[in-house]
C-alpha cells in the first residue's frame, strides 16, 4: 500500500523540532470549529471553493506569525531558515489544511519585492501581503506569445507621472477577486524579446481594467483574461529599473517553483495513496499493468522531491541565481509536477473504467477523480507549456541552436 510519506526533510536540530511540533499543534487545534469544514479545499481547480472562508483562514495564520515564514522580521516575517519553511510546507500539506488564497501575493510579488524592490514599495506593499489584506495576481501569458513570456506585446509608457498601461493578459488566476497585479510590459518601443520588458505593480480597480472568467472544462471559471486600456499606475511602481522585467520575471519564476512545491508533493502522496484504494476495492489493482503504474507514478513523486530539495539550496531568494541558471531550474520543476499531475488524471480513468465517464447521479457535480482528470489536462500549459519549458532548458541552458521561429 502506497503511504502519504513523512516529512524526510532532514530535521535535527532542537530548533527545527520546536519549530514541527509548533506549527503542528497549531493547524491541529486551529483546523477546527468554523474552520472545521474547509479541510481540504481550494487548489487548482477548486479555488471557488470556500473563498471567504479560506481568505479568513489565511488571515488566523497571519495572525498567529505563520505567513510570509522567510521574510526578514523588519518586514514581519520570521527569518525562518529554508529547512524550517519546508517543515511548515510538510505539516500544513499533512493536516489536510485549505488552499492559500494569497499565495500568489506572499510565494511570488512579496519575494520578489524583498529582491528587487525600493524600501519605498516594500513599505507599501509587503504588510498588506503579510496581512493579507490585499490580493494579487499575476500578468504574464498573453493570447498571441502563449507561456513565451519573452514575446509579450502589452505596452506601457510613461505619461507624466504615471504609466499608461494597454495590452491583454490571459489565464489570469484570481484575478477576479485580486486587488493588485503584476504585469510584464514592453515599455522601450522597438525592442524584441527579453530586452525592453518592465515589471509594473498595477492595481486591478480601476476604468481602464476590464476582467472576463474563462470557463474551464470542469465547468469553474478561476482564471480570467485581463484587458488594459489605457489602465494607469504610478511611475515608481516599477519592480527594479525600467527595460529589467526579464530579470525580475525570471526571480519571481524561481520562487513560484520553490519552497511551497514540497508540500505539494505531499498533496500528490495523498492523491495517489487515496486513488490506489479505490484500485483495491473494484478490482484494478490485480491488474499488472495499472499496479506497475501506480509503482512508477510513486518513483516519480519521489524524484519530484528530490529534485526540488536539491536546488532549494541555490539561490532561493531569487536574487543570487543567474537568470539561465534560475530559467533551468524553475524548468525542469514545472515538466516534473505537471506531467507527473496529469498522468495522476490519467490514471485515475483507467481505474474507474467506464463508470469515470458519467456522473454521479444525473445533473450531479463532477466528482473528485473527475474533476482531477479534466483540470490536470491544463497543468502541462499554464504557467509555462512543457514545449516552452523545454525550449528554456535547451536553448538557454543547454545552450542548443534556437528552434525556428516565425
Amino acid at each position: 500500500m502506497i503511504q502519504t510519506p513523512e516529512p524526510d526533510s532532514g530535521t535535527t536540530s532542537a530548533d527545527e523540532v520546536n519549530f514541527r511540533s509548533e506549527v503542528r499543534e497549531w493547524l491541529a487545534e486551529n483546523l477546527n470549529g468554523q474552520f472545521r469544514e474547509l479541510r481540504g479545499l481550494g487548489g487548482p481547480g477548486r479555488e471557488h471553493e470556500a473563498f471567504d472562508e479560506r481568505l479568513e483562514w489565511d488571515r488566523a495564520l497571519a495572525a498567529a506569525g505563520l505567513t510570509c515564514l522567510g521574510w526578514p522580521k523588519e518586514w514581519g516575517g520570521r527569518d525562518a531558515t529554508l529547512r524550517q519553511q519546508v517543515i511548515f510546507h510538510e505539516e500544513y500539506a499533512k493536516a489536510d489544511a485549505p488552499s492559500r488564497v494569497s499565495h500568489l501575493g506572499e510565494e511570488l510579488l512579496g519575494p520578489t519585492v524583498l529582491a528587487f524592490g525600493t524600501e519605498e514599495q516594500k513599505r507599501r506593499f509587503l504588510p498588506g501581503i503579510r496581512n493579507v489584506t490585499e490580493l494579487w495576481c499575476q500578468g504574464y501569458s498573453e493570447p498571441g506569445a502563449g507561456s513565451d513570456l519573452a514575446a509579450v506585446a502589452t505596452s506601457a509608457y510613461l505619461d507624466g507621472d504615471e504609466w499608461s498601461i494597454t495590452g491583454q493578459k490571459i489565464w489570469t488566476s484570481l484575478a477576479h477577486l485580486a486587488d493588485w497585479c503584476f504585469v510584464v510590459a514592453r515599455t522601450e518601443k522597438g525592442s524584441q524579446r527579453h530586452h525592453g520588458l518592465s515589471y509594473l505593480l498595477v492595481p486591478m480597480k480601476q476604468p481602464g481594467i476590464e476582467v472576463r472568467p474563462i470557463i474551464q472544462l470542469t465547468g469553474t471559471a478561476e482564471f480570467n483574461e485581463v484587458f488594459f486600456d489605457n489602465a494607469r499606475t504610478a511611475a515608481d511602481l516599477v519592480v527594479g529599473e525600467p527595460g529589467d522585467g526579464w530579470q525580475v520575471a525570471m526571480g519571481t519564476l524561481t520562487f513560484e517553483r520553490g519552497i511551497s512545491t514540497v508540500g505539494q508533493q505531499i498533496r500528490y502522496a495523498r492523491e495517489l495513496a487515496d486513488l490506489e484504494a479505490v484500485a483495491r476495492k473494484n478490482g484494478a489493482f490485480e491488474n499488472p499493468v495499472l499496479a506497475d503504474r501506480f509503482d512508477t507514478a510513486w518513483v516519480g513523486l519521489r524524484v519530484l522531491r528530490a529534485h526540488v530539495l536539491r536546488t532549494l539550496e541555490s539561490g532561493h531568494d531569487g536574487a543570487s541565481v543567474d537568470a539561465r541558471t534560475a530559467a533551468g531550474q524553475a524548468s525542469v520543476t514545472k515538466l516534473l509536477w505537471a506531467n507527473w499531475h496529469r498522468g495522476l488524471g490519467e490514471l485515475a480513468m483507467d481505474v474507474l473504467g467506464a463508470p469515470g465517464l458519467i456522473a454521479d447521479a444525473p445533473g450531479a457535480d463532477l466528482n473528485a477523480w473527475q474533476r482531477l482528470f479534466l483540470f490536470t489536462r491544463s497543468d502541462t500549459i499554464y504557467g509555462g507549456s512543457n514545449e516552452v519549458q523545454r525550449n528554456i532548458i535547451s536553448e538557454r541552458v543547454l545552450g542548443l541552436p534556437r528552434e525556428a521561429r516565425p
